[in-house]
């Protein structure tokens, strides 16, 4: 049971990085990547793919793109930088999760907190990115 057990979350982690990244991926800005070496996407997880509901999927593939992001913001030299590039890419990642409960959700309080959820991120990414383009080196 066990072995069942890794090889399904080994396969989570690979159907993750199967599946396209959010629409919005170029609006991390280019100040914020790094040459840090991101596992390379596979196609071998159909079986969890199976497995899995749309939401999980799209679930998934929004926090392995945050978690991607927010590593190599991090990773840049300023402190300062690195904490607005990792905020921008966790401001996504809330906005990816939103969606995905606009999209698959049905309890309207849910959906009212995620559409509150994204107006508010939408709004602090874009003062993040301002500053960026003020303050990067």
């Amino acid at each position: 049971m066990k072995y069942s057990v890794c090889l399904m979350l080994a396969g989570v982690s690979l159907t993750v990085f199967a599946i396209p990244s959010r629409a919005q991926q170029d609006a991390y800005p280019a100040v914020c990547q790094s040459e840090m070496k991101m596992p390379a996407p596979t196609h071998s997880s159909d079986m969890m793919n199976g497995m899995m509901k749309d939401h999980q999927k799209a679930a998934m593939a929004g926090m392995m793109k945050m978690d991607s992001d927010m590593m190599q913001g991090m990773m840049k030299d300023d402190a300062d930088v690195a904490f607005v590039c990792g905020m921008i890419a966790h401001h996504q990642g809330a906005i990816d999760m939103a969606n995905v409960e606009l999209q698959h959700g049905d309890n309207a309080w849910a959906k009212e907190m995620a559409q509150k959820v994204i107006d508010a991120q939408t709004k602090e990414i874009a003062e993040m990115t301002s500053w960026l383009k003020d303050n990067a080196k």
